[in-house]
């Protein structure tokens, strides 16, 4: 007889790896928009997925939005002890211009100064967006805000970085 036992639940253990491999890259890349120091993102993807098999319901199994608001949780209960100095910006900075030796043609230093007029909202609200792919029912359920609310400052949003970034009459396709 072997010391392990047998789960007594093995729809549980198959719907927590079905939420874990259609989640764990959106979840890993959302805190690494906020985290820099890799052994930290580590760690709270780990904390966000225990949280999320403890309170698994095999009938009713967390959402994309559910474990992205569990790493804010994760995210803002750590704020103060974060290990490096990056965040949203370092992560941005690091995605604007795509693959490593394409073109820059806006500029990094450009985004990132374009991001700093921005309200914290509005910054949380692109990075959402475009970060994270979220759409803006998402971003509304995760703010626990109305879509009209996330439309209008994603809208302003939209228009001040266009702004600051010299592009006001170019179409963009986003939105």
């Amino acid at each position: 007889m072997s010391g392990r036992s047998e789960d007594p639940n093995p729809l549980r253990d198959e719907v927590f790896s079905r939420v874990f491999d259609e989640h764990w890259a959106a979840v890993r890349h959302h805190i690494e928009g906020v985290v820099g120091a890799e052994a930290e993102v580590t760690e709270i993807v780990s904390e966000v997925f225990l949280l999320a098999w403890t309170k698994l319901r095999p009938a009713r199994p967390p959402s994309r939005v559910w474990l992205l608001r569990a790493a804010d949780r994760r995210l803002g209960a750590r704020s103060g002890r974060t290990s490096a100095p990056h965040g949203v910006f370092d992560a941005v900075r690091l995605g604007v211009s795509g693959e490593e030796g394409e073109p820059d043609p806006v500029g990094r230093v450009a985004v990132m100064r374009a991001l700093a007029v921005l309200t914290p909202r509005q910054r949380r609200i692109i990075m959402l967006t475009y970060w994270d792919g979220l759409t803006v029912g998402e971003i509304a359920e995760l703010s626990r805000t109305s879509e009209f609310r996330v439309r209008k400052s994603l809208g302003r949003a939209r228009e001040r970085l266009r702004a600051e970034l010299g592009l006001e009459g170019l179409i963009t396709g986003d939105d």
